[in-house]
Parts: C-alpha cells; structure tokens; sequence
C-alpha cells in the first residue's frame, strides 16, 4: 500500500495494451502506480523489486514472458501481489480465474477473491457473450457447429501491424489465421460451454480500432425452432442490469459500424432476424482496446482490489 491506496505494477507497460491501461489508472485516484525506468523494464531484479512493492501486478507480455513474470511474482512468496495476466498463456488454466465479470452471476466475486486473473480477449469478450446464455438457455446445443466471424481495427495486431498501417496505409481488409488455429478458440469454446470446436475467421480493417463479432444461426435446426425474438430476449434476461453489456434491438436499415463504443467499457449484443428465412446473425460490438483489453483490465483490477469504484470500470 501506498499509503491508504493500492499499488500497482504494470509488467510491460510500454505496448499498447500496458500505456491503455496505465492511461486509465492514472485517472483513477484511488490507485497509486509504481514503475521501473525504461532501461530496467527487462531487468528480473528491478521488475521483482516493483512486484514486491506491489498489491497488484498486470502482466502485459508476451505469453512465455507472462508466465516467466508469473513465476517470478510466485517466488515472492507470502509477499506475493496478485496477478492480472493480459497475454493469452493462462486463459483457460484452472488455476487462473477467467476476467470476464458479466459472463455468470457469481463471476464478480470470483475475480473479487483471485489470486490469479486472467483477462480476457478481445475477440472471445464478443463470441462468449453472444453464445454462453444462448446455450446455458438450452437454445443452442452445446454441440452445435458455430462459425464465427470477426473484424477488428488494426490495433489489435500490435505494435508491428499499428505502425504498418499508420505508415504505409495497410490493406483496406484482409483474413487471417485462415489455417484455423487461431490462439483465440481455447477460451471461446471453454466458456461458451461449446463441446464441439467452433470455426473462428477473423479478419483486420483499415481503422485503428473497434470491432465486429458475429455468430450466424439457421433457426430450424436449433431445439424448439426458436426466433430471433427468443433469442433477443435470453440475451436480455442474462444481462439484465449489467452495467457494462447491453442488448440492444437492431436498427431497421440492417447495418453496423464497428467504432461506435471505441473508448468505452461498453460491450453490445444484437439479434438481427429474417423470420421468413429462419435464419439470423448475433452480433457483438465493442472496443477492442476497451471493453476487449484495457477497459476490462482496469474493471477486474477495481474488482480485486475492493474498491469501491469496482463497478465502474
């Protein structure tokens, strides 16, 4: 403690995941940041000294980093903080509590007590919203062969794929990961509670960030035949008084921009429906810096810390 206020030490703060979350503590008063100098950042004993002054350490590193920092955090001992870990290397570790609050009721106190906490991704924040209440609701069988597709601004490629398209312009759209292994499919499948292995394509636009995730659905082939009314409405109840994740009725002309909630926690669902055709698109918009990153980060920081600002992100 830093006087009457928790500490803590991003590991990693100069990527872009690290400064987002930095520039949203900083506005936070009830939290005091400790840091290394920039020429220390990959000196073990410096970054150990901070862990140890720390109440609350925020892994943003690559994935064999964050479980070397991990480690190094442990051997600590009693003296060790707790670990809010921002790669993908511990997301679907039982060990580790999964950060997404709003994905079950008691979600919040789990994240409150953890030792460990991993937050989640951008593109599985979309995906497990729209489909752990669908098939929790028993609208969507477990086994059901889900095909997800997703576009995100550029910025969540990292800094080579940032400074790739602020110089030279980047491509104006173009898929990824097509050979289906993207890093992404573990934590989506485990916590939309699917059994079988979805399809994930995701694909980057020439914006710097906000992003699109979407879900086709043919109707008839779901238990009970439901419509897009009935799936609406279970999102709706799911989420009801959630702060953060809205469900939100389509508009009428039929289309979505991704950027609508950049620099916001916010995270939104939609049920677009064609009754006549018994078919429909569930679709997530968020920031991919934000609710899919660093606003997610800072609102499981607030919630493992106690603080009374816990629910506001």
């Amino acid at each position: 403690m830093a006087g009457n206020k928790p500490v803590v030490f991003i590991d990693g703060e100069a990527g872009t995941t690290g400064l987002g979350i930095r520039t949203r503590l900083d506005a936070l008063p009830a939290v005091a940041l400790t840091t290394v100098p920039a020429a220390l950042r990959k000196d073990k004993a410096a970054r150990r000294d901070a862990m140890a002054e720390a109440d609350l350490v925020v892994l943003c590193l690559p994935d064999d980093a964050a479980r070397e920092a991990a480690a190094l955090a442990d051997g600590l001992g009693r003296a060790a903080p707790k670990l809010l870990d921002a790669s993908t290397a511990h997301r679907t570790d039982p060990d580790w509590t999964y950060g997404f609050p709003e994905m079950a009721p008691r979600q919040p106190e789990k994240i409150a007590t953890a030792p460990r906490v991993a937050n989640p991704g951008c593109y599985p924040t979309g995906a497990i919203g729209l489909i752990r209440p669908l098939v929790e609701a028993r609208l969507v069988p477990a086994d059901y062969p889900i095909a997800i597709n997703a576009v995100s601004g550029y910025s969540g490629g990292g800094r080579s794929m940032i400074e790739a398209h602020d110089r030279d312009g980047g491509p104006a759209f173009e898929l990824y990961a097509l050979g289906l292994e993207h890093k992404h499919v573990p934590e989506t499948q485990l916590y939309s509670g699917l059994t079988r292995r979805p399809i994930f394509v995701p694909s980057v636009g020439h914006f710097r960030q906000g992003m699109l995730v979407s879900v086709p659905l043919h109707l008839e082939t779901l238990p009970g035949k439901p419509s897009a009314a009935d799936l609406h409405d279970a999102l709706a109840a799911f989420y009801r008084g959630c702060e953060y994740v809205r469900v939100v009725q389509p508009s009428a002309d039929g289309k979505l921009e991704p950027q609508a909630l950049n620099d916001t926690n916010r995270l939104d669902l939609y049920v677009y429906g064609n009754e006549a055709r018994r078919q429909a698109v569930l679709v997530a918009r968020l920031d991919n810096l934000g609710k899919g990153a660093s606003g997610a980060a800072v609102q499981n920081i607030c919630l493992m810390l106690g603080l009374d600002i816990a629910n506001r992100g």
